[in-house]
Order: structure tokens, then sequence, then C-alpha cells
């Protein structure tokens, strides 16, 4: 199945895995009107897909997302005060204008996500990338939050979520400098997970791993690896409970041990 969203996002759908393309390559993926509504189109509807497992998130061609158009930015010099990345919209969850909800949205879909980021991931671009679980880069990709540079901050959830990757101190450099770091040095300050040559074929080999396990546990445990830091340790080890009671003994718990011990591949049902 394959998916066309405002031509400027392609979702693609196989074995429970999702590939959400960025697609703009003649502009680096940089982030218009059309991307944001788009992004945000996409990750609302895997956020119900049924029989999802994983999500690849990367861009077409060789770039991931170099941040805003140079749009935006003449709109901006030529005294617009208020974005489309700045409108706000209703929502459910704690993201409320467009250019947050394009980035959290996939911190709320309830399925691993993975960025596989080659070439630029600035600014916006990086601020998309945060909002995966995962982010697996090419040794040469260049990363930057680099809103500074053009008299900004990072208001698409960047100032929230980049702290507890990297530490306070070091996002803050980072968001003072405007600096760009390559793939292997946000792999050692914690801004992505690991490097490889070829992050989309490695993103996708991981998510198919995932998508061989449980869908239930591995909801559950983003559910609760997410609570981590953000509320305190009762709540937390009370989620934790409440989410191994509701797992043990149930049909995809027995099937995983039933699959091990007859060493074979486990038919889990969906979510």
């Amino acid at each position: 199945m394959a998916t066309d969203t405002a031509n400027r996002v392609i979702v693609t759908l196989a074995g429970g895995v999702a590939e959400v393309r960025l697609n703009r390559p003649e502009k680096r993926n940089a982030l218009d009107p059309a991307m944001f509504e788009a992004l945000v189109a996409a990750g609302e509807r895997l956020k119900t897909q049924p029989g999802l497992r994983a999500v690849v998130l990367s861009g077409e061609g060789p770039d991931f997302c170099a941040g805003l158009d140079f749009g935006s930015f003449q709109a901006m010099r030529e005294g617009e005060r208020l974005s489309a990345i700045a409108q706000l919209a209703p929502s459910d969850g704690p993201a409320k204008a467009t250019g947050q909800r394009a980035a959290y949205v996939w911190a709320e879909v309830p399925v691993p996500v993975i960025a596989a980021i080659r070439g630029n991931a600035l600014g916006g671009g990086l601020q998309i990338a945060l909002g995966a679980d995962i982010r697996i880069v090419t040794p040469d990709a260049r990363l930057s939050v680099f809103e500074v540079a053009w008299g900004l901050i990072p208001d698409m959830t960047g100032t929230q979520l980049l702290p507890e990757l990297v530490g306070r101190d070091v996002a803050k450099e980072l968001t003072f400098t405007a600096r760009i770091v390559n793939g292997e040095e946000a792999v050692r300050i914690g801004l992505a997970t690991r490097a490889d040559p070829d992050p989309i074929a490695a993103a996708l080999t991981m998510a198919k791993e995932i998508a061989a396990r449980s869908p239930h546990a591995v909801r559950a445990a983003k559910r609760l690896l997410d609570l981590a830091g953000r509320t305190d340790l009762a709540s937390g080890f009370a989620a934790e409970q409440e989410e191994i009671r509701a797992l043990i003994g149930s049909p995809n718990q027995v099937e995983a041990v039933t699959a091990r011990f007859e060493k074979r591949d486990p038919s889990f049902d969906e979510v």
C-alpha cells in the first residue's frame, strides 16, 4: 500500500513496518506549510494504523531535512510575525503549534519510530528527528540546532526534548552556537543512537526485528520508557506494575514463551 500525502510525505506499509519519507528532495526536504501539514497528517494516521509494529522516518534524496525553506525566512525578513510553523490548532497532546505537532507526533505514535538520517538534519529537520525514538545517522551526516543563526530559537519541541538526550549543558552549547556536528560526534554526545553508512537499510533491519516481537510488549515498553524522567518514581514504578500485570499470561506473552521453547517464529495477535 502506498499513499502520497499532499505530495510532501510518502507513506508505505509492508509487514507491519511503515516507511515515511519526506518528499521534497530538490529543496533538501525543507519545511514549508505543505510539509508541516503532511507530516502531521502522516503521523496522525499512523497513530491508529491497524497492524503497525514500527516506523522508519527518512528523507528522499541525499538529505533528511535542511530545516525551514528560504521562503519562510524571506517572509520573516519582510515583516511576517506569525508563520505557519507557529499556528495553533486543536490537539489532545501537549504540542499545539503546527511545527511542534510535526515533530512530536512521532513521539505519540504508539510503536517505535526510527529516524534514518543522511546529509543535513538542520534546525526544524533535527527537531523532527528528535521526535523519533531512535536515530541512525551516516558518519558524515550534518546535524545542528541551527535556529539561533537565523535569530530564532528551536520551537518545535526541541528545547524540551534535546536536554533529555545530551544533557542540559550540551543542549545549551549546541543551541547557543548553532554549530554543526557530524554523525560520529552526534553519537558520542547522545544526539544520535548509532552511525551506519546506510542508515535506511539499518533502520529497516531494526524495524523488522522489532516487528517480530510481541506488539503488546513493545508498545508497553515505549509507554514506560517515555515516562522516565517525566514523572516521579512512585508513579513510574506503579506504571511498570500495571503494564506487567496486563502482559503476564496474556495470549501474546504465552505465545512468546511457547515459540521460544518450540524454537519457532511466534505468531502474535495484533493490538
